[in-house]
Order: C-alpha cells, then structure tokens, then sequence
C-alpha cells in the first residue's frame, strides 16, 4: 500500500448547488445529508482503507487550503496543492502527478472528485484495489482505467462509457470502447436499452508512468510545462512555480485531453451506489423525504406541498404551501425558489446574480 495514492480533486464552486454552494464555502466542504460529514471528510475516509495518510494529495484553489485542512487534519500543510487559478481537470491532475513524482517512482494512483456519494464503501475499496492491482502489472504500465456505473436509469446528466459488449461482467476490468458526452433523454434510453452503457464516474486509476507517459504524448505542451519544474516540486519553491506557470496551462478536462485520445483505455463496470450529487435533482433522488414526497432540512411548515426540496440553514424558519415540483432553499442571506426541472438553468441564473 505503501505506494498507492490518492488525489482529490476539490477546486471547484458547485455553482449548480447555490445558494447552499458558494465561492466562499463551496460544495464539497458541505454536509448536505446531515451526516455529520463534508463530502470531502467523506471520500477522505473512503480511500483510507487503501490508501495511506500520507499519500493524499488534495488540490484545491488556495483560498480553501485552511478549509481542507479543517475537514482532514490529519493531511500535512505540504499535501494540500494551491492552484492560483481554475484550469480544469488535467492541468489539475497534472500538477499532482509531478509531485507524486518527486516522492514515489512507481506509484499507482486513484483520482477522484472530492464531492460524490457512494453508499456501499466496502464495494467500491474492493473496486478501487482491482484498479490498483491491474495497472500496477508492467504489462498494464499504460493503462489508463476510469470506473463505470451500471446505469440504474436514462440519466442525462452524466457522460457515457461505450463497452464492446452487454454481457462484460461487473467488476472485472474490461477495454473501452469509446466515451459519450451527455445525451438527452432520447439517446439515454437508447443507451439504457442497449445495455452496454455505463455511466462515467469521473474515477480515474493509472500507473504514474501511465499518466505521466499520456501527458507527454496528448498534452505536450502542458508536459513540456511542468518538466521545467523537475527539481523543484516537492520544495519550497514549488508554490512560487506554480503561480507562475499554471495560467500557461490550457484550460481543458483530463477526459477530453487524454481519455478521448489514448488507445490503453480501461474500465471496470462498478455498482456502490453512487451518486456525483451534481444538482439539486440527484440530492432529491438519494435524500430522505416525507408522506408527501418531499426533502427536508431546516425548520419549516409544509402545506399542501409534494415531489419538493425544501432546505434552510439553521435558524431560519419558513412556511411553503401549495407547490409541487419545486426547490427552496436559503442559505446566508441568499435564497432560490424555482421548479425542480428547471435546475440546468441554475448556473446560469447564478452568473446573471
């Protein structure tokens, strides 16, 4: 185990969240089932099992640092990687792997967002060391995996993984045929019905050499970039490099800028129910509700009021009556009432505000 890593990704504003999510306390520190746990103390726990303390790296933007360090103390300052700026996934992905680098040569790493649900963790640590275990093999020293969700429903929301047949069996690591983006409702039954569909988790497991080797072949530039920090990551130098360098780095997603591309492309069909709790609509879906069909947090009346979200901060009181369909929510003297079905539109309107 002791070269197994785990890189959470934590950088974003979950802006589709507001106004529970917001820049100054965005998604993943939020304790939004009332657990008692954010998202990120969450899926901190989750890779423990399989992953040492030691080895976590979160990335985060360097106005959350003292955050991260609240909800996992036991992380070091030096785990937690600061970038200046917002470049998406692979520059992201690629800043942590040149750390990993500087420690562990023959590392074999878990990349995961810092915000999703997973309710069976003793199935997904046994997925998450399948992963380990195969890209681990020298022969595997290419692979680059992402972890398939069997698709309970013709979900829009999320992008899709092509496997060469129906009949692959769950848990076993299979080739990837191709990748989907975000379908409408039409072309997610088609892929439902098809049955060799599955949903993209965001999930990803490499060799360091894997992921070094594919950033070298499809994002050269960005590789060439970071290759003139060899020496100095790991060091006190590093945060200086990186707040010069990282706004060189193209703006571009690990998916679009690697997995689209690569030819050694893996994924084991998984199902630990899970959930990227993107929306408001996929926390109506995992969430408690009442006779009424509605969830509920915070103190609050309902009258005459069905297949809603109502959801208020502590120490705000409110009564809702005669809605269906709908979301309410308050926090810190922001508040959204709109129609569940129209929660895409959320980000937008958030931009306008």
């Amino acid at each position: 185990m002791k070269n197994q890593y785990c890189i959470i990704m934590a950088g974003g504003i979950g802006s589709r969240f507001w106004p529970l999510s917001k820049n100054n306390y965005p998604k993943q520190f939020l304790d939004i089932f009332g657990t008692g746990k954010s998202f990120i103390r969450s899926t901190y726990e989750r890779f423990l099992p399989v992953v040492p303390t030691e080895n976590f790296l979160v990335v985060t933007n360097a106005a959350y640092k003292d955050a991260v360090l609240e909800h996992i103390p036991e992380l070091k300052p030096e785990q937690v990687l600061c970038e200046p700026m917002r470049r998406n996934t692979a520059p992201c992905i690629a800043y942590a792997s040149y750390r990993i680098a500087s420690q562990c040569s023959d590392a074999v790493i878990a990349v995961t967002p810092a915000d999703h649900l997973v309710t069976n963790e003793v199935e997904f640590q046994r997925i998450i060391s399948t992963g380990f275990d195969f890209v681990a093999k020298k022969e595997n020293s290419e692979a680059l995996m992402t972890i398939g969700i069997k698709p309970s429903r013709p979900e829009t929301g999320y992008g899709y993984i092509e496997l060469p047949s129906k009949d692959t069996q769950e848990g076993t690591v299979t080739a990837i045929n191709g990748f989907k983006e975000k379908p409408n409702l039409e072309k997610a039954k088609e892929f439902l019905a098809a049955g060799n569909y599955l949903w993209n988790s965001g999930i990803f497991i490499w060799s360091l050499n894997g992921i070094m080797g594919a950033f070298r072949s499809f994002l050269p530039k960005m590789a060439a970039l970071f290759d003139e920090g060899n020496g100095i990551f790991g060091t006190s130098e590093e945060q200086e490099f990186i707040n010069r360098k990282f706004a060189e780095c193209e703006n571009i997603s690990i998916d679009y800028g690697v997995m689209e591309r690569a030819t050694k492309r893996y994924t084991i069909p998984a199902d630990f129910g899970w959930s990227d709790i993107g929306t408001w609509g996929s926390l109506y879906t995992h969430a408690e509700k009442d006779s009424d069909a509605n969830a509920r947090k915070g103190k609050s009346v309902i009258v005459d009021t069905h297949n809603s979200i109502v959801n208020l901060e502590e120490g705000v009181e409110a009564i809702v009556e005669g809605l269906d369909g709908y979301l309410v929510a308050y926090r810190d003297k922001s508040l959204l009432v709109c129609k569940l079905a129209d929660e895409q539109k959320i980000k937008e309107w958030v931009e306008k505000l």
